[in-house]
């Protein structure tokens, strides 16, 4: 179930009430006149089945509440109610595999802000990735594949795509290359610094690493991990159950490869370079066109659920 609270402006609130009385899937229906103060008006609150949300939502914007008020959506972690069942039961679709679009957006564009978090987090990764190149250790790629926070805006490509937010597009894009070149470029200074110092060597970024090869030489399988890796992790953050996002981190190579693009840099070795370049765009790529897709087909498939939900509405209401 999710809880849905609405700011009414008081001449809206009759409207809004209507809506939400007349849709099977609303239960726990309240209404305080008067609570709002700004915006002034009215409080609604209610519990709505999850699959139903899209349809509600698109209904309240049609209406323009949120230009005059405001909508709110949250996650209700635990609820007893046997007429929230009967919602539940009564709207056609499945609520773990139903996705709130409002939520999606809004998390996109949550994750694509290009600010001091994201630029330390990703910094932060690829220079562990330095470390563990320079190492030789699959630990501490790992672990900074792990700390990497690139999934955020690589996703919101697809949401963006998908829902023709185009300003989510341009946001997404800015912070992914902005991101990757600031962090890459702070990890060139730093191994340059380590160079002088004597920390690190030609022979430890183009010998032989058998636990971090992998890094610089992509092929058709870092392509069809990234796909695999991007559907999945999608799929993780549009469901009602967010899992598998650790393992999508793990699968690719996009942190690594940009800490071995430093390094190269800073031995001035051409082949690590683009070697690590393209598996970096690589990995981007095939994350991005598998999130596209994925987003693409739940859109077609809630919009069945959509007709059917619109079909059931039309027939008197039924007990469970």
């Amino acid at each position: 179930m999710l809880h849905l609270r609405i700011l009414s402006p008081a001449a809206m609130t009759d409207d809004i009430l209507e809506v939400l009385e007349t849709d099977d899937a609303v239960t726990g229906l309240v209404l305080v006149r008067g609570a709002a103060l700004r915006p002034p008006g009215d409080l609604i609150t209610a519990q709505i089945a999850r699959e139903a949300a899209n349809d509600l939502v698109a209904r309240l914007r049609a209406m323009r509440v949120h230009q005059e008020g405001s909508i709110e959506i949250d996650q209700v972690g635990t609820w007893l109610s046997r007429s929230g069942f009967e919602a539940e039961v009564r709207t056609p679709g499945s609520s773990t595999d139903s996705v709130v679009w409002a939520q999606v957006a809004q998390r996109a564009y949550d994750e694509t802000e290009l600010n001091w978090t994201y630029l330390s987090f990703l910094t932060l990764a690829i220079i562990i990735a330095s470390i563990a190149i320079v190492t030789d250790s699959q630990i501490l790629t790992v672990g900074a594949m792990v700390l990497g926070p690139e999934f955020g805006p690589i996703a919101a490509l697809g949401v963006a795509l998908v829902r023709r937010r185009f300003v989510l597009l341009r946001l997404a894009l800015r912070t992914l290359v902005f991101g990757f070149v600031a962090a890459i470029g702070v990890t060139i200074v730093l191994a340059l610094i380590g160079r002088a110092l004597g920390w690190i060597t030609v022979a430890q970024v183009t010998g032989p690493r058998p636990a971090t090869h992998f890094i610089y030489t992509p092929d058709k399988w870092s392509f069809i991990v990234a796909v695999v890796a991007g559907a999945a992790g999608v799929l993780s953050i549009t469901s009602a159950k967010s899992l598998g996002l650790a393992g999508v981190f793990i699968s690719v190579t996009t942190v690594p490869a940009a800490g071995n693009i430093a390094l190269g840099v800073a031995i001035a070795d051409g082949a690590t370079v683009w070697g690590s370049l393209a598996q970096l765009l690589v990995n981007i790529v095939g994350m991005a066109i598998a999130g596209w897709l994925t987003l693409l087909l739940q859109q077609a498939l809630w919009s069945r659920v959509s007709v059917r939900r619109a079909k059931h509405l039309a027939v008197p209401r039924r007990m469970v």
